[in-house]
């Protein structure tokens, strides 16, 4: 029914002005046009709702394909692609058709799902509050989509959907930040033991034995064969060198173990480095007083991507496979290593910050070789993370990497900061959501 405006109401003085009979003879017709009107109205209204309102499922479930179907790649959980069940007989409901990567972050006054008290798991440079950060506000923020909701993380279905499964986490220290996060979302359902370690703790895996999950970090910063030769400090003694058409068999080895893998490649490509392909060198990286040809490093990383998604391809083992997107930072006013730091206490609105070119060519790589890519028989789906992070320049250790940096009696000539990895809980806690939306198939 379409409300009467204002210029409708400014015309019955005019009406008052006729005649008595006029009047009363114009009421008596308007009245009964309105009834009968209404009436029909009101009837076809009914007729409508009776005849092609169905019943509408409020989780708009359809059933998943068997386990053994295989399916394609999927940018996202929201396309038409079939999904599969994670445990026989489940079906996961899909919500309505969004970009889970488009949206804004909201306010979320429920704050983090844990703290840094309730998990023992967070590494001491991503502890912001016990290392003294001051401000809270970064906490308190949620990733919404354009168009639907994300459900958080919900441990228990979690794992009891990842009972006698795998979990692998392939890449550099943007996947410790990540695995730490994950754990401590699961540690309200169970905590797990670690089993194995390597020599600097950089490859860990962690049983939950209850459940019998695994759950591993696999340090592999190049995915691809590589000599590195850094300390803790990240200081290099001489350049790394890379093999851009071997990869790395510390992932691929074990590759065959896991039923779901969290992939990614990293900043790490933007290090000095000289390529080796064919056992023979082919160029570098901003290398100094070298006579070798410059190499963008827009080449290695193409290369490596097509070689990862070949070995995808190509292996008999096919796991579900999330491959997550470039990371960017948010150093202001310098680098790492020149007094770059990341001060702001609250996120940017899309379109205040562009981020910087490198961080978008990269990451515009990524997308064309995952559309590129063709996978017979695994699951492979895309857990693009950029654009969400790209607004949260707040999120980030800072200065907080250490303990009480600003503490006088720490006697400290510089104050180094982090503005790439995230502290926990944090940011990064959101990433966890979309995986798990993406691996039950909610959107």
């Amino acid at each position: 029914m379409v409300e009467m405006g204002w210029g409708e109401w400014d015309r019955w003085p005019l009406l008052q002005r006729r005649g008595s009979h006029v009047f009363l003879k114009l009421f008596v017709s308007v009245l009964l046009v309105g009834i009968s009107f209404r009436f029909f109205f009101v009837f076809s209204e009914s007729f409508a709702f009776l005849t092609f309102s169905q019943p509408t499922d409020v989780s708009d479930g359809r059933a998943p394909l068997p386990d053994s179907q295989p399916i394609e790649k999927d940018v996202a959980s929201n396309t038409s692609v079939p999904e599969i069940a994670l445990e026989d007989g489940i079906e996961y409901p899909q919500k309505d058709k969004c970009d889970l990567f488009m949206g804004e972050w909201i306010s979320n006054p429920s704050g983090p799902a844990y703290t840094n008290e309730s998990c023992s798991f967070i590494e001491p440079p991503q502890n912001c509050m016990k290392n003294g950060r001051p401000d809270t506000g970064y906490l308190y923020w949620r990733w919404k989509p354009y168009g639907c909701n994300v459900p958080r993380f919900d441990a228990e279905r979690f794992m009891d959907a990842m009972r006698n499964k795998s979990w692998a986490l392939i890449g550099d220290s943007i996947l410790r930040n990540h695995v730490q996060s994950l754990i401590c979302l699961l540690v309200k359902v169970e905590v797990p033991v670690e089993v194995a370690h390597d020599e600097q703790y950089k490859s860990r895996r962690w049983h939950f034995r209850s459940h019998n999950f695994t759950l591993a970090i696999i340090w592999s910063p190049f995915l691809a064969k590589a000599e590195t030769f850094e300390n803790e400090d990240g200081i290099s003694s001489s350049d790394i060198e890379l093999h851009l058409d071997v990869l790395d068999e510390k992932w691929t080895s074990q590759y065959h173990n896991f039923d779901y893998i969290l992939i990614s490649g990293g900043q790490w490509f933007l290090k000095t480095a000289i390529y080796w392909e064919n056992n023979t060198i082919i160029g570098c990286h901003s290398c100094q007083g070298k006579n070798l040809t410059e190499i963008p490093v827009e080449y290695p990383f193409r290369k490596v991507l097509q070689l990862v998604h070949q070995f995808f391809a190509t292996s008999k083992h096919k796991p579900f496979i999330l491959y997550r997107t470039w990371t960017p930072d948010h150093f202001e006013n310098g680098e790492w290593f020149s007094g770059g730091t990341c001060n702001r206490t609250v996120p940017y609105k899309e379109g205040e910050f562009l981020g910087r070119d490198i961080d978008h060519l990269m990451h515009g790589i990524e997308l064309e070789e995952f559309e590129n890519v063709v996978v017979n028989g695994a699951r492979l789906k895309l857990l693009d993370t950029y654009g969400l992070s790209l607004l949260r320049p707040d999120g980030h250790s800072g200065p907080y990497r250490a303990f009480h940096p600003f503490d006088k009696n720490m006697k400290r000539l510089t104050i180094p900061n982090d503005c790439l990895h995230w502290c926990l809980p944090g940011p990064i806690d959101s990433w966890n959501d979309l995986v798990m939306d993406l691996v039950f198939n909610q959107s």
